[in-house]
């Protein structure tokens, strides 16, 4: 299951016009990430549930569809349920071992280890885990040497932490866990279920991987999250064609001969980058964009239909869908949504 219901009000205010699972890196939806990492780790079904703005993600997929083979269904929430709580609702599609994943969280840890690990532990539940500088952010989690779960903190102060290892939201289950979960109530795993796995002495482990995983919680963490993976950092799909060591360009993309292109660039499907245009740094393009002559782009997110006026400099911005920044204007940093 691919948790996919919150607001991601920390991305405000990009998560004002788009539900987070939607916000493009590198010119593709959080989500479909997450739909490609499950499908290439063999993974034939998953379930989604949907609540804020929960029409934009049913428009994107509709309410069954499928990708790479795997089948995918969308099921909308009347009232929001929290992450347990939203998998104890489609409980009956859980016979079985199963994965939840967040659906608004880049990463590329190896499923099919992560399940191994839970199997051989003999585990009613396993958490994958990340070791992260700031633990303020973050639910930290202690483990022995064994693996075995012995407590949390939630965004802890780092003098305070009990350890460095975040809660990724990735976990494996087996079905008995949703009997800890009551039907048609908010419920959290972290805050309202793993604490009762203690209590009761379950069998619960942290699984620790080489692996990428960033929740993109910030602005900041979304421009950081495309230079990672346009830098080679995360093993995930590029769209477009590439051209050399770092630069992809979408279908019919145009990018008129003058350009100037230095750093690592994703220019999207149907883009044009006019006439002495100049972007550096790391700079995605989004499709249907259109950036006008003599314009400079440095270390910026476009997303799709964005548009950039003739001579205007934006340096460490995202601008958001359908965005025209007008002629000469000088930007730097922030988010420009429309109103």
């Amino acid at each position: 299951m691919a948790l996919a219901a919150g607001k991601g009000t920390r991305l405000f205010p990009l998560t004002g016009e788009v539900p987070k699972p939607m916000a493009p890196v590198v010119d593709t939806p959080i989500i479909e990430h997450i739909f490609e990492l499950l499908a290439g780790h063999g993974f034939d079904e998953v379930h989604v549930n949907v609540f804020y703005l929960a029409d934009a993600l049913l428009g994107a997929y509709g309410e069954e569809s499928q990708i790479n083979g795997m089948k995918v269904h969308l099921e909308r929430e009347e009232q929001l349920l929290g992450t347990a709580g939203g998998v104890r609702r489609l409980a009956d599609r859980f016979d079985d071992t199963f994965v939840v994943v967040s659906g608004d969280a880049l990463t590329d840890v190896d499923l099919g280890e992560l399940v191994a690990f839970h199997k051989e532990k003999g585990a009613l539940a396993t958490i994958a885990l990340h070791r992260v500088f700031d633990t303020s952010e973050f639910g930290v989690v202690e483990v022995d040497e064994e693996g075995n779960i012995l407590g949390f903190q939630e965004k802890p102060n780092p003098r305070d932490a009990i350890s460095t290892l975040a809660n990724t939201g990735i976990y494996v289950f087996e079905p008995r866990v949703l009997e800890y979960v009551p039907e048609g109530t908010f419920f959290d795993f972290a805050q309202d279920v793993f604490p009762k796995f203690l209590e009761n002495e379950e069998r619960f482990v942290g699984y620790q991987g080489d692996f990428y995983w960033s929740d993109i919680g910030t602005l900041q963490a979304y421009r950081e999250a495309q230079y990672d993976v346009l830098s080679g950092r995360v093993r995930v799909k590029i769209p477009g064609e590439k051209r050399g060591e770092s630069l992809w360009v979408g279908e019919d993309a145009q990018i008129h001969p003058s350009a100037s292109l230095e750093g690592h660039v994703l220019v999207g499907r149907d883009a044009v980058i006019g006439r002495d245009v100049t972007l550096a740094g790391d700079v995605t393009v989004g499709s249907d964009c259109w950036i006008r002559p003599n314009a400079t782009i440095k270390s910026s997110i476009l997303l799709p239909g964005a548009s950039v006026g003739d001579g205007a400099y934006l340096e460490d911005c995202i601008v958001g869908h359908g965005y025209d920044v007008r002629p000469r204007e000088t930007i730097r940093g922030g988010a420009l949504i429309r109103r």
